[in-house]
């Protein structure tokens, strides 16, 4: 089995900071194209920031400058730091990569729960 478990989520001042942590857990040989999406009430899930296992980004136009991911693939911990938060990136914020397994050949899609973001005075 594999576990993906974000941290960091809570309730920050608009122009404030925010870092999450994913902590990738279990049987893992690999992980690939790990990322970050969001989900706000209301809206579609959206990617906002991805990151190959070579440490290539990208991310989505309304977080450009303001926030960066990372990965450290020893630890299988994928981060992202938020900085001049607005309030419109309030969302849940979830936590996905694609795993291989020991003892399998392809690789799988995985899931975090989400951690809440709130961005407000």
């Amino acid at each position: 089995q594999v576990q993906l478990v974000e941290s960091g989520g809570g309730l920050v001042q608009p122009g404030g900071s925010l870092r999450l942590s994913c902590a990738a857990s279990g049987n893992i040989f690999s992980i690939s194209t790990a990322g970050w999406y969001r989900q706000a009430p209301g809206k579609q899930r959206e990617l906002v920031a991805a990151i190959t296992s070579d440490h290539s980004t990208n991310y989505a136009d309304s977080v450009k400058g303001r926030f960066t991911i990372s990965r450290d693939n020893a630890k299988k911990m994928v981060y992202l730091q938020m900085n001049s938060l607005k309030p419109e990136d309030t969302a849940v914020y979830s936590c996905n990569a694609l795993v291989l397994r020991y003892g399998f050949t392809v690789y799988v899609n995985y899931w975090g729960q989400g951690t809440q973001v709130t961005v407000s005075s």
